[in-house]
């Protein structure tokens, strides 16, 4: 690549971090995730096995054409991202970094995410059952039964895992391998939200039918994880890992543990899912004061993430 392509290349994620607090996100019918989860569904309904039926197909059956699957789509989001890549840089450099910027941003979203939390804390102000319907935007799991406590642990929750599944992965693999590399990052991503699951689902046994998908995730964003659950420490203002080492792994995903330990570490709260885990332990519950600081350490940390790429991304060229 010209010192011209990677230049504009550099420039993308912060053009795509503007476009995304100024326009927000696109109509679903433009929007590139929206097709892939389009796909996934049709593919699921066909792959997974409907719970409490006789199997029709063996379990290993059932994992490879799974995992066949994953990888054919994968493989056509990739060619094609670096096919309209390879194509744009041979655009005028002002064109070509505005066309990135646009296309880039549907791959990551911030705006969205820090409005959504903020509207949970609002809407509890209203009532608990505002605040629960609020929250149900959000996560998967039911929040009918939840507090007000437990509504707010699960918004500060979801804005530190996707901290790093809807910014700082899809900015770290666009980093490494350009578009296609956040293309398929947020590919994976979106298969492990519809098809990663360790059991029933839906009407659906997605035990083997996920499993491909789950893990694919897992490789995806290892590195990533690890990098946001950093810049959160370094936000908060903390010093020294070793808690968050201890605290990360208390969760049992490998990756979501550490941002959501860095940010009960940071806010300085406890963040639980009942019967599942609890991070900081003997920590307070989390107050109305804590949401605004989850969203204010969220936004330190997209923009020293934007900029860590752009000047990774230039140093490169160096």
């Amino acid at each position: 690549m010209s010192a011209a392509g990677g230049l504009v290349l550099a420039c993308a994620p912060a053009l795509a971090l503007a476009v995304d607090r100024l326009l927000g996100e696109p109509a679903l019918r433009w929007h590139p995730v929206a097709w892939m989860g389009r796909y996934l569904s049709w593919a699921g309904e066909r792959l997974a096995p409907p719970a409490g039926h006789p199997p029709v197909l063996s379990n290993s059956r059932v994992f490879w054409a799974a995992a066949l699957s994953w990888i054919a789509a994968a493989a056509t989001i990739f060619v094609v991202s670096w096919l309209f890549q390879a194509w744009v840089l041979t655009q005028p450099a002002w064109l070509a970094a505005l066309a990135l910027g646009l296309f880039l941003k549907p791959l990551l979203s911030w705006a969205m995410l820090h409005d959504e939390v903020l509207g949970v804390e609002r809407a509890l102000a209203q009532s608990l059952p505002a605040g629960r319907a609020q929250l149900s935007r959000l996560v998967s799991r039911d929040t009918a039964a939840l507090s007000p406590t437990q509504v707010r642990e699960s918004a500060i929750e979801s804005l530190a895992e996707n901290l790093n599944d809807s910014v700082v992965a899809p900015l770290f693999w666009f980093a490494l391998l350009g578009l296609p590399g956040a293309a398929l990052f947020r590919f994976a991503n979106t298969a492990d939200a519809m098809w990663g699951y360790p059991g029933e689902r839906g009407g659906r046994d997605w035990a083997w039918a996920g499993k491909w998908a789950a893990r694919a995730d897992d490789v995806l964003a290892w590195v990533p994880a690890r990098i946001t659950a950093a810049l959160i420490w370094l936000a908060g203002g903390l010093r020294g890992g070793g808690a968050l080492r201890a605290q990360a792994h208390r969760t049992p995903s490998p990756n979501s543990g550490w941002p959501m330990a860095a940010m009960a570490l940071a806010l300085g709260v406890q963040l639980r899912k009942p019967g599942v885990y609890t991070l900081n332990a003997g920590a307070r519950g989390p107050e109305p004061a804590d949401t605004l600081r989850t969203c204010a350490i969220g936004s330190r940390v997209v923009l020293a993430g934007t900029l860590a790429t752009c000047a990774a991304m230039l140093c490169a060229l160096i």
